[in-house]
């Protein structure tokens, strides 16, 4: 079968890779459409980690088309969604419930091949049956969809407050929805890209900032006198986070949600912390909300009509992670069996 398997730091090949034989709670998936997600442009670019090789990709969904011998769950046909991240059970944070944070979590398409294959083999736990006539293209968001669902818990949005979302690409753009699901009543996001933020706009966003023209802490504090309730970082850069905290009010509630390099480092004035009693929460994957997620998509209460995408074969997965890195893209999504 024809993968596109990492081998290290600036290098993925497309190429071909033999199946093995399904072991007991295994399925076997033809996929039909994977999403690239930011992590995936941080693998090749080096700053973020993996257990290469591996096949990359996880964001996806597709056929089942084989089931191991003994082993029960979704049959020859359906059609799955994959949650990639494997928990152990049996670790200190698996018993406290914070499977998300096992010691010894993996991730399909990080640690073990995903969905940038024209095959993948999955453990059945990992498998959720779809609706038939739910849209591949839909599912590809289910796996970001069911981390932002984890990251508006943590942020405790009130009804009536304001939320400011620096960041207008896949995540922001999703996180924007769910804060308005969830009760904000004026909704801010902060982006330099003209096409993302007229997006934006058609999604409910209240006001739509550009940082490269706007002071943006003017700005909010002339719409707030005394800044944001929430504000949620998805971008991922040291000078965007620094920015996130110079723009909640006092006892507010600071989220990093977009995945800076690693390595990368901040600068924060303790005082200001104490001063203004802030709340800061990382957010990390998808604990317990893959189901949510669907159910979100399903209902249309999570849009991506507006969002702009671009499908590639398996073969222009360079261009992909390319439109995704330079932001070209809202979703770069690979179509292996096309």
């Amino acid at each position: 079968m024809k993968v596109a398997q990492f081998e290290k730091p600036h290098v993925l090949k497309v190429t071909t890779k033999p199946l093995r034989t399904l072991n007991e709670g295994e399925v076997l998936v033809q996929v039909q459409a994977c999403g690239v997600c930011g992590t995936d442009v941080h693998i090749v670019d080096g700053t973020s980690r993996s257990t290469p090789p591996v096949v990359l990709g996880h964001e996806y969904a597709g056929i089942v088309t084989d089931v191991a011998k003994g082993t029960t769950g979704p049959s020859v046909g359906e059609h799955v969604g994959v949650d990639p991240n494997i928990s152990c059970g049996t670790c200190f944070y698996c018993r406290r419930g914070l499977i998300h944070l096992c010691s010894s979590l993996r991730a399909l398409g990080v640690d073990i091949d995903g969905g940038m294959a024209e095959y993948c083999i999955v453990p059945v736990k990992q498998t959720y049956v779809l609706p038939q006539d739910m849209a591949f293209e839909l599912s590809t968001l289910i796996e970001p969809v069911s981390c932002a669902i984890h990251g508006i818990d943590l942020a405790r949005i009130r009804s009536g407050d304001t939320v400011v979302i620096l960041g207008g690409g896949t995540i922001g753009l999703i996180m924007l929805q769910l804060a308005r699901n969830a009760g904000a009543a004026l909704l801010i996001i902060i982006e330099p890209l003209g096409h993302k933020r007229a997006i934006a706009r058609e999604l409910g966003a209240d006001v739509v900032l550009d940082p490269s023209t706007t002071n943006i802490q003017s700005a909010l504090f002339d719409l707030t006198h005394v800044g944001a309730d929430v504000v949620i970082e998805c971008v991922g850069k040291p000078q965007t986070i620094e920015i996130a905290l110079e723009l909640v009010r006092r006892g507010g509630l600071v989220e990093f949600f977009g995945v800076c390099p690693i390595g990368e480092k901040i600068s924060v004035e303790p005082n200001a912390v104490y001063f203004k009693e802030l709340t800061i929460v990382g957010s990390y994957v998808n604990p317990h909300t893959f189901d949510r997620s669907i159910a979100m998509l399903q209902s249309g209460r999570v849009r991506i009509d507006k969002f702009l995408i671009h499908k590639f074969p398996l073969e222009g997965v360079h261009e992909a992670l390319q439109y995704q890195r330079e932001g070209r893209t809202i979703k770069s999504i690979v179509q292996p069996n096309v």
